[in-house]
């Protein structure tokens, strides 16, 4: 009788053995890749690929799947296809879709992938030909595969340096897939899905996405509730079930990115409840340290004893929904009648001024509070303003800031006529605007930085991509450059001087012609200077160039050899042939004195050219810069000046 005592106790601990061992191999399962494939130059192996263990059960093939979101040339299963290397059948499948039917912009799909064990590393091999001169081995792996692969990856697999990279060139590329696990196929995960993140999301909602609990997703890839996950880059996420098409939540409208702060900067909406399904797990594993202990004692004892169940321990209320840090909602206090359906954020009502507000306001007008030509700066009521006086109607810039909210719009708080003049009061932009900054011979200590210029450059390009994308109705600035970006007192970006915006027609695509060309000379595109045609992509172009300016800290129109020369051009010089890397220098802003990333500042030099193409078909679209510039600001926030020193100072002791 002892004897099977014995055995019973024996049979119980190995139990609960097994038990706490799942508990701690549900957790670190792959590590994360927490933007180090940003860095060409760096090796960490995570961005080699996710690591296959054969070893110790892992198998060395498997289905798994990846998300791919659409977007012009792959807007249909076919084309995603073939891009992917994967069958268009199965994605019909999965997707609830036909196979040529057309896809809408930003639309997440999901392809199956099979994913095998390569030496060290899961991946699922894809082929690509270099459709030009300008890509690489970074913005196959970023723009065109969305993150699915990496610059390291990539050069891993093909014979060809970054530097010999060719127009008609094929390159395998190996796309981040998964198997399970052994503890994550012992605990009923079937397949890994590897899913894009984009701004906004957090391992909740991704969870929720795909019916699967967010503890799940945190141990899939190594990370802790607190941890930050960065959008543009993959994170897995392991399926009971084979997938279904993805049904994002709906949104009216969809708000663009939150402005003014990196994608990948936590919100601390979640901190307040950091590791708390750890806690749930402890708390199951203290209950069940209780029940079998319980059970084992009355085994031992015959039961004489009667034992009370220690209560377990208390679990964490259940987490809040999370908030969106993007809200589009808020209205001014003084909000009244007016309004349009369906624009979320619009400013409701201007206040009308007096003529003699104004006047007290900027003490007449006097020289001394002039800003810049005729702006002058206010005060109403102790708080600062920019007063603007301007000859004749300016109903259209006025309607279409009525109707926008955007923190790198300028704000429009009111207006005034008196005597055939009208005078707009918009918020005050305490630094001025970006053209005095990088123009106006400012000593060192006044230079903007690095990371300024390019959170200035990600706030443009969100405030260009919201009124493209989001306004309602999607309107064209046609008159962006270096002058008209104000900067606020953190030197956030404000885009303004709305007067020659026009209001982007549905059908033919957006295209609008012209006999009125006007605009600043070195902001205007060839097809708008030679033919009068007005489309989005004209606001890209002039965007690229204030990349241009922020980066060289030269202006739009410059001289070589005694020859006026457009900026936009000048690039191409920097870019093409030899010496590459001396010419970016040299090309920089030499106020930045080197403190300045020179990975990332070809990776910007790269985008801005591609920007001020010739083609407005070759230039991107606002979201696809956006996207690219995120994933630059966010390494660049991460980016210490000490490395670029000390890679320096490697370099000239390896000479």
């Amino acid at each position: 009788m002892a004897n099977s005592r014995t055995q019973l106790l024996l049979l119980l601990t190995f139990f609960f053995f097994l038990v706490l061992l799942g508990l701690v191999q549900v957790q670190a399962q792959q590590d994360y890749l927490n933007n180090k494939q940003l860095n060409c130059s760096n090796t960490d192996p995570i961005t080699a690929g996710y690591a296959c263990n054969t070893s110790s059960g892992d198998p060395p093939t498997c289905q798994s799947y990846l998300t791919f979101r659409s977007t012009a040339p792959y807007t249909s299963l076919a084309t995603i296809a073939f891009l992917l290397k994967t069958d268009t059948a199965a994605m019909a499948t999965l997707n609830d879709l036909t196979d040529i039917e057309s896809i809408p912009s930003g639309t997440p799909i999901i392809a199956p992938a099979n994913c095998s064990c390569a030496g060290t590393f899961y991946e699922h091999n894809a082929s690509y030909v270099l459709k030009d001169e300008g890509e690489t081995y970074f913005t196959v792996a970023n723009d065109t595969y969305q993150g699915l692969s990496t610059c390291q990856a990539l050069e891993a697999h093909n014979p060809y340096k970054p530097t010999e990279l060719e127009a008609g060139m094929s390159l395998l590329v190996p796309l981040r897939c998964a198997c399970p696990t052994a503890a994550q196929s012992s605990s009923g995960v079937l397949y890994l899905l590897s899913f894009m993140v984009i701004p906004g999301d957090d391992p909740s909602k991704i969870a929720q996405l795909f019916g699967v609990t967010e503890q799940s997703v945190l141990g899939a890839n190594n990370l802790n509730e607190d941890d930050v996950i960065y959008p543009y880059q993959p994170i897995l996420v392991p399926l009971t079930k084979e997938p279904t098409k993805i049904v994002l939540p709906t949104t009216s409208p969809p708000p663009p990115p939150p402005a003014g702060t990196a994608p990948a900067t936590p919100t601390g909406g979640g901190s307040s409840s950091s590791k708390k399904w750890l806690y749930v797990g402890v708390g199951i594993g203290v209950a069940l340290v209780a029940i079998l202990g319980a059970v084992a004692y009355w085994a031992l004892y015959y039961g004489r004893r009667k034992q009370e169940q220690a209560p377990p321990a208390s679990a964490p209320p259940p987490k809040k929904a999370s908030e969106s840090v993007t809200d589009y909602s808020a209205l001014p206090t003084d909000s009244s009648s007016w309004s349009v359906s369906g624009i979320r954020g619009a400013i409701d009502s201007l206040t009308i001024y007096r003529y003699e507000d104004l006047q007290k306001a900027t003490e007449s007008f006097a020289e001394e509070n002039k800003i810049r030509g005729s702006v002058y700066r206010g005060k109403f009521k102790g708080d600062d303003a920019a007063v603007k006086v301007v000859k004749g109607d300016v109903s259209s810039e006025i309607k279409i800031l009525k109707l926008i909210n955007h923190s790198n719009i300028i704000r429009l708080s009111g207006f005034c006529l008196h005597e055939g003049n009208s005078y707009l009061v918009y918020e005050y932009a305490e630094n001025g605007s970006l053209s005095d900054w990088l123009h106006s011979g400012k000593d060192l200590l006044s230079t903007l930085s690095w990371k300024q210029r390019i959170q200035i450059a990600y706030n443009i390009a969100d405030a260009i991509n919201y009124l493209h994308n989001y306004a309602n109705p999607p309107y064209i600035h046609k008159n962006l450059k270096s002058s008209n970006v104000l900067l606020d007192g953190n030197f956030r970006a404000k885009v303004s001087n709305f007067g020659l915006a026009r209001s982007v027609e549905s059908e033919n695509g957006g295209l609008q012609l012209t006999r009125h060309v006007v605009g600043t000379q070195g902001y205007m595109s060839p097809e708008y200077i030679e033919n009068g045609v007005i489309t989005p992509k004209l606001d890209v172009f002039a965007f690229g160039v204030v990349m241009l300016e922020l980066l060289s800290g030269r202006e739009a129109v410059g001289k070589n050899k005694d020859r006026e020369e457009l900026l936009s051009s000048a690039i191409n010089r920097v870019v093409e042939g030899d010496n590459v890397r001396d010419k970016l220098r040299e090309f920089i802003d030499p106020s930045l004195r080197d403190e300045y990333p020179l990975d990332l500042a070809f990776s910007m030099v790269e985008l801005a050219r591609k920007c001020v193409a010739y083609d407005l078909n070759s230039r991107p679209v606002m979201p696809e810069v956006l996207m690219i510039l995120s994933k630059i600001l966010s390494s660049s926030l991460d980016w210490d000046p000490s490395d670029e020193l000390n890679k320096s100072r490697s370099m000239s002791h390896g000479r």
